[in-house]
């Protein structure tokens, strides 16, 4: 006969304070780039301006998720 293994319990760690904090419900921001130009872009409308650099537009980004 056919006999059910039951799975191991999972635990999931404890989640570390150097974790940057979960963004305000509703939003979600992206990087798109367009040419040689990135920007950055949420799910609640707002656009960052267009830069050359993407770690720049990752900024804007991290920004505007930390904004109040």
């Amino acid at each position: 006969m056919h006999e059910e293994l039951s799975a191991p319990a999972r635990t999931t760690a404890p989640h570390p304070s150097s974790c940057p904090a979960p963004p305000p419900a509703g939003h979600s921001a992206t990087t798109t780039e367009r040419g040689s130009f990135c920007l950055a872009r949420c799910t609640c409308g707002w656009m960052g301006p267009a830069r050359r650099s993407r770690d720049r537009a990752r900024t804007d980004a991290a920004e505007h998720l930390a904004a109040p």
